[in-house]
């Protein structure tokens, strides 16, 4: 591992880059902390510097803070294929062995909530205290007989992947104005709108087909069934792409004595546009 920080006055401990052992090879940094291990993994289509707000706030607080991009986004390698939900959940299993983390806390925001339920049920308990569900696309969004409750339905999805395949500077611009905004309404500065607009336009072109397949399609709740740790489910009421009545609602229902914290007035992206809301829910249940 090499330190990527510079030295500071009242410094955060320092940040350090680690080189994977995955076949697929994932841009890792640990962040430092003394604490418990909370691992953060980042939504579609961005990547792990998503999580800016909430690294140095959850170090202050005593955590030990890693976060990872996954594969295809940021700084992690493209392979031709593996955008499922195996892969990635193989992928987030080869980051706790390669720090060597245990009684972790996974925090999946977006589509990285399909990231921890896929790992419950593929990987087990063992290495984790608990789980977090934030503005998380499980149980299953892919409207259909089987799933009538799902928020997304197929015209609205193929619109979705049609404009991303056609005309990605276009999509991602709009995609992210609604990632950000509660009834309309940019719930960020021009200047962070910007910033996370930076970071979608990042994304491999393949990787983001991909990942927007599976985060769409795939069906999380028997995965769900395999969370027997304590879980949280953070989610914003005005969430207009994984609307909180077909997600968070439901995963909060089938997770027996799961908390859930609801932030009024809040987007998609609510660690960016509410952070101290955010954070604030977050801890209060990393601390019990």
């Amino acid at each position: 591992m090499s330190d990527t920080s510079e030295p500071a006055e009242n410094a955060v401990p320092s940040k350090y880059t680690v080189e994977s052992s995955n076949e697929v090879h994932l841009h890792i940094e640990d962040h430092g902390g003394e604490g418990r291990p909370v691992v953060l993994i980042h939504g579609w289509p961005l990547t792990s510097e998503s999580w800016d707000a909430q690294v140095d706030v959850l170090i202050a607080a005593g955590f030990h803070v890693v976060t990872y991009d996954r594969r295809g986004f940021g700084g992690s390698a493209t392979p031709e294929s593996g955008y499922d939900y195996d892969a990635f959940a193989d992928d987030l299993r080869s980051v706790l062995e390669d720090l060597d983390l245990e009684d972790a806390t996974l925090v999946g925001f977006s589509m990285g909530g399909g990231e921890v339920a896929r790992y419950a049920s593929r990987h087990g308990m063992q290495r984790l205290h608990s789980v977090v569900f934030a503005s998380a696309v499980p149980p299953a969004l892919m409207q259909s007989e089987q799933n009538p409750d799902g928020p997304l339905d197929e015209e609205t999805f193929q619109q979705m992947r049609d404009g991303l395949e056609q005309d990605p500077e276009s999509f991602y611009d709009q995609f992210v104005t609604n990632f950000l905004s509660a009834q309309g309404e940019l719930m960020v500065s021009e200047g962070e709108h910007a910033e996370v607009l930076a970071l979608a336009r990042q994304a491999d072109q393949r990787a983001a087909l991909g990942a927007m397949d599976a985060w769409a399609r795939t069906d999380f709740r028997s995965d769900l069934e395999s969370v027997t740790v304590p879980a949280l489910i953070l989610h914003g009421d005005s969430d207009a792409v994984v609307p909180f009545e077909g997600s968070g609602r439901r995963t909060h229902e089938s997770l027996r004595d799961a908390e859930l914290v609801l932030i009024e007035g809040a987007p998609h992206g609510v660690n960016v546009s509410h952070p101290d809301e955010f954070n604030r829910g977050l801890i209060e249940f990393l601390v019990r």
